[in-house]
């Protein structure tokens, strides 16, 4: 079966790659209007870039546009960390995985979102499935933070010298950790 991996940042897949692709094709999706500013989204696009060439898998790179994003959490801005702001804009991310795994011909869809022990897995994990029916398209189901994934992928970071950001990456959380 041929996944399409959402991408959000190298770090949390490389536990989100490795699991995966012990039983599936793999290829990447880096998917991330939220991501600002345009130098961060760079900063964490070359480390991807790094870690599939080090690990020779392909992904795809969509045309970076935050506009779509900024619209999508209109009127959110202002709520914090793990709000609805933040729920907006992983299903705004995975509604697009999910419609581009089917305008590409994959199988299904998944995330590297649930790697991370700051998001809520049981969320990302709803949606994805509500998005596959939508689409018409499978969704892989993770937790990639447990038995100790989040560890793991310290561990492949430091070992690959990857880019490890200190925030979400929306222009909101970068906010409230620079203050």
């Amino acid at each position: 079966m041929k996944i399409l991996l959402h991408i959000c940042c190298a770090p949390d897949a490389t536990t989100a790659y490795k699991r995966l692709s012990a039983e599936y094709e793999v290829v990447g999706y880096f998917f991330n209007p939220n991501v600002h500013p345009v130098e961060e989204y760079i900063k964490r696009k070359n480390a991807l870039e790094k870690l599939s060439s080090a690990w020779k898998f392909d992904v795809f790179y969509p045309f970076y546009d935050p506009q779509p994003w900024f619209r999508a959490v209109k009127g959110l801005e202002d709520l914090s960390e793990g709000s609805m702001r933040c729920k907006a804009c992983i299903a705004f991310r995975m509604r697009q995985t999910a419609l581009a795994a089917k305008k590409m011909g994959f199988d299904a869809f998944a995330t590297s979102l649930t790697t991370s022990p700051h998001k809520d897995v049981n969320f990302i994990n709803e949606i994805g499935a509500k998005m596959a029916k939508y689409v018409r398209i499978g969704y892989i189901p993770s937790a990639f933070r447990k038995k100790d994934g989040f560890k793991e992928s310290v561990r492949y970071s430091h070992e690959l010298g990857l880019y490890r950001q200190d925030y979400c990456g929306c222009t909101f959380s970068l906010r409230k950790v620079r203050r």
